[in-house]
């Protein structure tokens, strides 16, 4: 049953007892609060294979625009920016919204958990109201800056339908934050199913046989997040079979749980501003020393590379739960098993991702030199992917260590430490051993290796301390 016995309230909680109506836990919830070890790898599993979809189904898209043209193609590229933005901030609301709700599941207050998913959604409407309104009537001026010039039509068209979505993209990323905060990560898979699924299926026939062209492949995506977000409203409103129970008799306004649930997604968000700031400094350096091909190689290579990494960011997704489940239910020894053993699972598959990229590399490149005239990049392209393999190997120690302070609603420690490892250790190494060193764009790659070298053990360090200094506390 929902306990609503009095619990020792985490540090940083709003409540000291639990409280709301009972119900049966979940099959997710009793998994969430139990092993860490179970919890870690049967949240994973279903969270792989979505989100190697979701990546699968973001190469088709752009396969299809590209049968459009070279304008249709940049029009998508100019509007990218933007939309990385909502990407950024749907699933920073995501992770705010499971480290939030787990925290308040481990201490059984089940009155914080419902109150926690409504300001979820309030947050992630007045959001989106606020972007769709900025976003639909700055849209030609902001995209004439980023240079979209005799794009700009193209880019319009496919833009103003975009960000008419804005409100289904943050919602689906904030129901999917929601059900991962209750161990439910096979319906956040299904979802995520039926999202690419009709996307892809959508794409053709709205560009092609409609005739939209690229607004066509707008439309799709829209269509496709609006029939997820009516899936995910029957569950919860309908069928009401989730831990979490929406409904606004549960909505009390408190400003500490808005900063409970924005302390992990505003950051969260800010990461993924960090990251392509950073891809930015990269391709700047490696025109310097490289030229442009440089760029092309490093631009076709990482999208391999952020293939390959999925697992491991999925591990620690569900770390970022069982953490908080951890923190809230003052299990802090749990905290430890989870950030070791995830390093460990995270490793394995680091090794395994590694060696079959090693081995397959040559023939991986091929892909992106199909052509007679890029051709000639493959040997270069393969030569990076080789290099990457050693980067996996020290992935985990960074990633698991950022879940872990999610969990327990640190964000400004994970953004922190997001900075560190990009901005400060790979800018910097990758500037100083490609121009300070004269290794060219090889400098740029063992730039990036030295980089989450140093990243990695700053993270696992800090967090190490960090569970240590809160064990003693008990």
């Amino acid at each position: 049953m929902k306990s609503n016995s009095s619990s020792p309230s985490p540090p940083g909680s709003d409540k000291n007892e639990s409280s709301g109506d009972s119900g049966e836990k979940t099959e997710g919830v009793t998994l969430i609060t139990g092993d860490p070890k179970k919890a870690i790898i049967k949240l994973s599993g279903p969270l792989i294979v979505a989100m190697i979809l979701m990546s699968a189904y973001n190469l088709v898209d752009a396969i299809w625009v590209s049968g459009l043209g070279g304008n249709a193609l940049a029009a998508v590229g100019f509007v990218t920016p933007l939309f990385m933005i909502l990407v950024g901030l749907s699933n920073g609301i995501g992770a705010g919204a499971t480290s939030a709700i787990s925290r308040c599941i481990g201490a059984r207050n089940q009155e914080g958990v419902n109150n926690t998913a409504m300001h979820t959604l309030v947050i992630t409407i007045i959001i989106s109201l606020i972007l769709t309104v900025l976003l639909e009537i700055f849209l030609n001026p902001v995209l004439s800056v980023l240079g979209a010039g005799e794009t700009i039509g193209l880019a319009v068209s496919y833009g103003q339908v975009t960000f008419a979505g804005t409100i289904l993209m943050l919602f689906t990323g904030a129901a999917y934050g929601i059900l991962r905060s209750e161990g439910d990560t096979k319906r956040t898979m299904y979802a995520m199913i039926i999202s690419a699924v009709v996307n892809m299926v959508l794409d053709p026939i709205l560009i092609y046989l409609v005739g939209w062209g690229v607004a066509g492949a707008a439309w799709a995506t829209v269509i496709s997040q609006a029939l997820v977000t009516v899936v995910i409203l029957y569950w919860f409103l309908k069928k009401k079979d989730t831990y979490v129970d929406l409904s606004w008799k549960y909505f009390k306004p408190d400003l500490k749980v808005t900063k409970s649930i924005l302390g992990v997604g505003l950051p969260a968000s800010a990461e993924f501003m960090v990251m392509s700031a950073v891809t930015a400094i990269l391709n700047i350096i490696l025109v310097q020393v490289a030229g442009t091909d440089a760029v092309a190689v490093y631009s076709a290579g990482w999208r391999v590379v952020m293939m390959a990494i999925i697992p491991m960011a999925a591990v620690g997704t569900a770390v970022v739960t069982v953490s908080g489940v951890a923190y809230g239910a003052r299990k802090y020894k749990n905290l430890r098993i989870a950030h070791s053993y995830s390093i460990k699972v995270g490793l394995a598959v680091a090794a395994i991702t590694g060696v079959i990229t090693f081995i397959f590399a040559p023939y991986i490149a091929q892909i992106f030199a199909y052509s007679p005239e890029t051709a000639y990049l493959a040997p270069t392209i393969a030569a990076f992917l080789q290099v990457m393999c050693v980067f996996y190997l020290f992935v985990p120690p960074g990633i698991m260590s950022s879940s872990i302070f999610q969990g327990v609603g640190k964000g400004i420690t994970s953004l922190i430490l997001t900075v560190l490892r990009q901005l400060l250790f790979v800018a910097i190494f990758a500037y100083l051993l490609a121009i300070n060193f004269n290794l060219g764009q090889q400098g740029v790659w063992w730039g990036i290796v030295a980089g989450d070298i140093a990243g990695g053990i700053v993270a696992y360090i800090w967090a190490r301390l960090y569970i240590s200094r809160i064990q003693r506390q008990v």
